[in-house]
């Protein structure tokens, strides 16, 4: 009887000094912690990784205060961003009310609009039509001398984390400028070496993004598709058609490459009015500073590497490789039509390589493909 009496008089020893002396009080150090709360998680998971993260002193202490104030149970999974010093009445509420929730997105390298909008909107838990109005802010394409009416290509391809409560517009606003912060001063004087425009240059950049599989090779491409410019031939470049479609196909076939559209670089002269992605930071450095090479020609191969050459009779042997390289990946797969060459492997559709296109098609018809 003296024991549970003492007991009685600990438990309640312990209840004041949690209700008074620790309530008010948060964690160690000062700053911001990002706390991660998985989905499902219990308040001991909660409360341990708040201690982790200096937010609260002591883990069990929480979950008593919590456990005395009826509040130990429905938090709300997340990651949050909390003041170290916070009071544990405000982390408490801020658990069950989702307050101070952030939403993070990746956007990758080589992602274009059409990618980018819907998962954003996904993200800042915004209607789609809200990103989509953002991507055409013209105060933005004012600024950055945009001459599209959207923001393709300008959304920088990076890690972003945006507290719970975010617009459309400050998101992208955020996302513009992370490509502002990334572009070099000299890179404008470069401009003016290469008589581009900053637009041009990210066209050129979401090409080489696209096309390029390994990194070493991307101020080739560039280099490819600047000699074709210098020249006046048309660039040719497949993920300019797959853009110009609107859609993503498996394969770009000889009926796509006659899509009329000032995107369609197989059909249009120069380059496209705009970036077709958005390129990363490799890909704008190899546009601005291309390699010294006279390639006008690059063929792929099925391990991710081009082969280039600088005519079109050499060009046409590295397509019979290629070709022939693909035909086998193809057999291997045991695929039903035998060839997976992509559109970049076939000779282009110029005047002067037209029949020669034509040839191969019927080549392959004839094989049953």
């Amino acid at each position: 009887m003296i024991l549970r009496r003492s007991s009685r008089c600990r438990l309640a020893a312990l209840v004041i000094a949690v209700l008074v002396g620790v309530a008010g009080c948060g964690g160690r150090g000062s700053g911001d912690a990002r706390v991660v709360v998985p989905r499902g998680a219990s308040l001991r998971v909660a409360a341990d990784s708040l201690e982790r993260a200096g937010v609260v002193g002591n883990a069990t202490m929480f979950r008593l205060y919590a456990s005395l104030k009826g509040r130990d149970r429905s938090i709300r999974a997340g990651t949050y961003r909390f003041t170290q010093g916070t009071s544990w009445g405000e982390v408490l509420a801020d658990l069950h009310g989702g307050k101070g929730i952030e939403r993070s997105i990746t956007i990758p390298e080589g992602w274009s609009l059409q990618q980018i909008v819907p998962q954003l909107a996904r993200v800042l838990g915004t209607p789609v039509d809200s990103v989509t109005l953002a991507v055409r802010d013209t105060a933005l394409l004012h600024a950055l001398d945009v001459p599209t009416p959207t923001l393709e290509g300008y959304l920088f391809p990076d890690t972003y984390v945006f507290p719970e409560g975010t617009t459309a517009r400050q998101a992208v606003h955020v996302m513009v400028a992370r490509f502002r912060s990334v572009w070099r001063p000299e890179w404008d004087q470069q401009l003016q070496s290469l008589s581009m425009s900053r637009n041009d240059v990210m066209s050129l950049a979401a090409i080489v993004e696209k096309e390029a599989r390994r990194p070493e090779e991307r101020p080739v491409i560039a280099a490819v598709y600047l000699n074709r410019l210098k020249i006046g031939m048309r660039l040719q470049a497949d993920p300019t058609v797959q853009y110009a479609l609107g859609q993503h196909v498996t394969r770009v076939l000889y009926k796509h490459l006659t899509t009329d559209s000032p995107y369609n670089t197989y059909r249009y002269a120069g380059l496209p009015p705009g970036p077709i992605a958005s390129p990363g930071r490799p890909s704008i450095v190899a546009s601005l500073y291309p390699a010294n090479v006279p390639y006008r020609f690059f063929v792929a191969y099925p391990d991710g590497h081009h082969e280039f050459t600088t005519n079109f009779a050499q060009h046409s042997v590295a397509v019979k490789r290629a070709r022939r390289e693909w035909d086998s990946v193809a057999t291997a797969r045991h695929d039903t039509q035998r060839t997976l060459v992509p559109a970049s492997v076939l000779p282009g559709v110029s005047d002067s390589t037209t029949s020669i296109g034509r040839s191969a098609a019927k080549t392959r018809r004839k094989r049953g493909s």
